[in-house]
């Protein structure tokens, strides 16, 4: 009998899916997260008779077969890129997105990484940098006796210096985008970082065809629906549930077979 095993993978892969929705629960509130969703796949079937299989002399053939599948397993982890709601804050380094698009900021080792986080901060030598203190690509650093910075909805970042009424254009923000945004690996701390499966980083400015603008003040909020992620995990722990009772039923026939002289 082979429920128990085929159960037992049922069981492994809710328990994927719990620590998946988990997780958005625990991220509801996170600047710029996005909702996760396990994906799942059958595993492969044990073919126990060939549909198309000759029946009898006459040529009659079986119009389906007999395949017993083997369970199911977990293939990835789908991240959804909708728009998170923006969140005033009158901070004027906090930046939002709104649309499509990754702020790039340098790693220590050299790497870039990206974000929809726009928590960004001054450093010690006046660059824009993120939460870790990572600057931001293009670097951006405000002249001496700064007051005041306006960043436009295109990205072009202005700086008003001491007592001069006039704003001083000091740098441009860009963009990037992806062709497949959920290929990107997470890597903790509201980063992401480029793989093959998304492709290279398209630089482009806020505003660009298919590409967001910036709000200066706000913040993304997370894309979580909490509603949508309590009825997820109830319906994770009724499959939980039910296959934890199939591996019970197929004990005791198993049991009941045994007993039989």
């Amino acid at each position: 009998m082979k429920a128990l095993g085929i159960a037992a993978t049922g069981m492994m892969a809710q328990q994927t899916n719990v620590d998946v929705i988990s997780n958005n629960i625990a991220n509801a509130n996170t600047t710029g997260f996005k909702t996760a969703r396990a994906s799942f796949t059958d595993l492969i079937y044990e073919n126990l008779s060939r549909e198309g299989a000759v029946t009898a002399e006459e040529g009659n053939t079986r119009p389906v077969g007999l395949d017993v599948g083997l369970g199911v397993q977990a293939v990835g982890t789908v991240r959804l890129n909708t728009q998170g709601g923006l969140t005033q804050t009158q901070n004027q380094f906090d930046l939002a997105i709104d649309g499509r698009g990754y702020f790039a900021v340098n790693l220590p080792d050299g790497d870039q990484a990206f974000t929809r986080d726009g928590s960004f901060r001054l450093s010690a030598e006046g660059q824009i940098v993120n939460g870790n203190g990572y600057e931001i690509d293009p670097g951006i650093v405000l002249p001496d006796n700064t007051t005041k910075i306006e960043i436009g909805d295109t990205g072009i970042v202005s700086a008003y210096v001491a007592e001069d009424p006039v704003p001083v254009e000091i740098g441009q923000l860009t963009l990037a985008t992806f062709v497949n945004d959920a290929g990107m690996r997470p890597l903790g701390d509201n980063l992401l970082q480029a793989t093959v499966a998304s492709g290279d980083a398209i630089p482009s400015l806020p505003g660009d065809e298919g590409v967001g603008i910036l709000r200066q003040g706000y913040l993304e909020s997370s894309n979580v629906d909490i509603v949508r992620q309590i009825t997820d995990l109830i319906q994770a722990q009724r499959a939980y549930e039910m296959n934890s009772k199939a591996i019970s039923t197929a004990d005791e026939m198993m049991s009941a077979a045994n007993q039989i002289k």
